[in-house]
């Protein structure tokens, strides 16, 4: 076999085919590398592979269409088919020849990302995973390659044949997909999997995405190894076709092929029923279909049964939405997906909800009600202002599931009021989200039109007022939380005094530090002194942000006595000990410490518990800014001011923990690179290093036909 190999790598580098082959790839390889990591700055390499990949459809059966239909036709298979070799051997060794050009254009790719981890976050992992699938894609290509020139004689027939199956297997998910869009019968069903069974790109794009999915190595290897043997069966049928045997061999040869078929299918339908869990492993940088530590150890809890119908043809459906089921299921046998056809069962919804969901929205039930998720907020989108459309910013599918299991499986629904009517920030959109997935009602409520705070409040929300409270109104507030009620009170810079206000303050011994923190230590803040990055402290809100970040900019330091003995503290935030308090804003750009500034340390955020005078246990957190619970500082800490503010609204709501998991980002920070880079690597990717070997090639070729 390595005589063979050698003989069939040599020829290809003593001929045109290889070098054009290799330089051909080069060329694209670099024009796409050029553009989509040089240029826009696409932190992975993934999308130049799934660019590229159709340049297979026409350079494969050109470097393919020789190796045995050539042979054949000129007779000098003969040589090889009398050599004392066995044939799988000899059909291995040409195929291992093919491998080792493809390895070539790939190991040139696999080598950019040690260069492309000079422009900022690369996401080394995802590359190297999609990567692997284009190799594996190129292996099939190769094989199936080499099958087809097996079968005849003819160089041309070869090729044609080779570039139909391949474009064939290239546009076969587009096949599919219409299929299962357009039918639902099990006629149509049937065919659409059959066909998938073709699909040579679809497992390739699965790899590209950052979910190595051994299902998808297992099949282009099962693939490979079948289309090899097919190989080796059609030589070894001829090489025996003049022993009388013929025919029985003939019957061996249609048998052990299906025999092979039989064996590969049923290797790729066992791997089906191994868990998700083991068989697939998540390379994003966000964990993009990874469940997080809180989704685990809330499915673990679940002690009922829970239906999630999906309203999608099982195979037809979402298919970052499908891996997050699959993962749920594996998690928690009280977790049950069915698939619920809208053509066969149109009106299955009207059981749950009047209005018609859209097609791959959920329907989550359990024994007490049922929740319709739908596949609108499955994502999140964000205006792109460039082009004037909506791109695709965020994946909601783990929270948006979560949050309506916890709803269909909570004895009772909480409501919190946030209090309006004196100027308070109004809460963002993802702030709201995150109590509507906290399974809270949220209403606002004006005080001066209601006499006290309602009985079924489980808590208040006093967003950074920015006018003073009445004492009328302020008097409401001191005797809900009096009577045990619970707040998240949250301050803000005014100009004005906010008196009545610093009284709710003082009924928990907090008041507020004169100025703006300032921070000196410059591990505790980002790029300015005012943009804070404070130190989170141990408590079971903070819990699940320990090694993490919370972004805190324009922040005021709280203070309190610890010494009171009606009152427990618990800070949260807190500032560095070189921390000081400005109480002079005029010039935002001076840091420097003036006469009348505070001393820190301080707190920033606390979380209060006041035993009141009638028995009562008054729980509050106090937080010193109202850039804390903003969208703005939530990206500079991606996800973790969120879930800060998640978790204090699950304390408030009387939860063990909070079932808010925050929306996983599909933004990429982008590679910058200086023009003159750029245009250096530009030169040497697409002109100089695919024209040098084209040239070399052809010196090599036209030398070797002159002797």
């Amino acid at each position: 076999m390595k005589a063979i190999y050698k003989r069939e790598l040599r020829s290809y580098f003593c001929s045109f085919t290889g070098w054009l082959f290799v330089a051909v790839n080069l060329f694209v390889m670099g024009l796409y590398f050029i553009v989509y990591n040089m240029l826009i700055g696409y932190p992975t390499i993934s999308y130049v592979l799934q660019s590229i990949a159709f340049t297979f459809i026409v350079t494969i059966p050109i470097l393919t269409m020789r190796v045995l239909s050539e042979e054949r036709k000129n007779k000098t298979d003969q040589l090889i088919l009398t050599a004392p070799v066995s044939v799988g051997k000899i059909v291995l060794g040409k195929y291992l020849a093919l491998v080792t050009v493809l390895a070539l254009p790939t190991a040139f790719m696999g080598g950019l990302p040690f260069f492309l981890m000079q422009g900022g976050a690369f996401q080394m992992r995802v590359s190297y995973s999609s990567l692997l699938g284009f190799f594996l894609y190129g292996g099939l290509a190769l094989a199936v390659g080499l099958f087809l020139s097996s079968l005849t004689e003819s160089v041309v027939i070869a090729a044609v044949l080779s570039f139909g199956v391949l474009f064939l297997g290239y546009i076969m998910p587009g096949i599919v997909n219409l299929l299962t869009s357009t039918g639902t019968s099990a006629v149509t069903t049937v065919i659409a999997r059959i066909l998938s069974c073709f699909d040579m790109v679809g497992r390739f794009d699965t790899l590209s995405s950052g979910y190595l999915e051994l299902e998808a190595v297992v099949y282009y290897l099962t693939a490979i190894m079948l289309a090899l043997f097919c190989t080796t069966q059609v030589i070894q049928k001829r090489r025996y076709s003049v022993s009388g045997g013929g025919m029985k061999l003939g019957a061996y040869s249609v048998s052990g092929i299906i025999v092979a078929i039989v064996l590969a299918v049923a290797v790729n339908l066992g791997f089906n029923y191994v868990p998700e869990q083991y068989s697939s492993f998540d390379l994003t940088e966000n964990r993009l279909y990874a469940l997080t530590e809180e989704t685990k150890t809330f499915l673990a809890g679940l002690s009922e049964d829970v239906t999630i119908y999906v309203l999608a043809d099982e195979g037809a459906g979402d298919a970052d939405l499908e891996k997050t089921l699959e993962r749920m299921k594996d998690q928690s046998g009280h977790v049950k997906v069915t698939h619920v056809s809208p053509t066969k069962n149109p009106n299955f919804y009207q059981n749950y909800t009047q209005e018609p969901p859209v097609s791959n929205s959920l329907i989550v039930e359990g024994e007490k009600r049922s929740r319709v998720v739908s596949y609108e907020d499955i994502y999140t989108y964000e205006m792109d202002y460039a082009s004037y459309s909506y791109q695709t910013t965020g994946y909601d599918g783990e929270g948006q599931i979560v949050s309506a299991i916890a709803y269909v499986t909570t004895e009772d629904m909480p409501v919190l009021y946030t209090v309006g009517g004196h100027g308070e920030l109004e809460l963002e959109e993802k702030f709201v989200s995150a109590i509507e997935k906290e399974n809270v009602s949220c209403e606002q409520l004006m005080l001066y039109s209601v006499d006290e705070i309602p009985e079924n409040a489980q808590g208040i929300i006093l967003n950074a007022p920015t006018s003073d409270y009445s004492k009328e109104d302020a008097k409401k507030v001191i005797s809900y939380l009096q009577k045990g009620g619970s707040a998240l009170i949250v301050s803000t810079l005014t100009e004005g005094e906010m008196t009545n206000f610093q009284s709710i303050l003082a009924f928990y011994g907090i008041t507020e530090i004169e100025g703006t923190i300032v921070e000196q230590d410059r591990s505790f803040y980002y790029q300015n002194p005012y943009y804070l990055f404070p130190n989170i402290e141990a408590s079971e809100v903070t819990e699940s942000l320990s090694e993490s970040l919370v972004f805190a900019p324009f922040s005021k330091g709280l203070s309190y006595d610890e010494m009171q003995e009606d009152v427990l503290y618990t800070p949260l935030l807190t500032t560095s000990n070189s921390a000081f308090s400005k109480t002079d804003l005029t010039d935002a750009d001076d840091y420097s410490k003036g006469e009348n500034d505070i001393d820190g340390p301080f707190a920033i955020s606390v979380e209060v518990e006041k035993s009141t005078e009638d028995g009562n246990i008054s729980h509050a957190f106090v937080v010193g800014g109202e850039s804390l619970f903003t969208s703005l500082a939530d990206e500079a800490a991606p996800g973790n001011n969120v879930k800060l503010f998640a978790n204090m609204v699950s304390s408030l709501a009387g939860r063990e923990s909070s079932v808010t998991i925050p929306v996983k980002s599909l933004s990429m920070q982008n590679l910058t690179f200086r023009a003159q880079t750029a245009y250096i690597a530009a030169v040497l990717c697409v002109i100089v290093i695919p024209f040098t070997i084209l040239i070399a090639g052809l010196v090599i070729w036209l030398r070797r036909r002159r002797r």
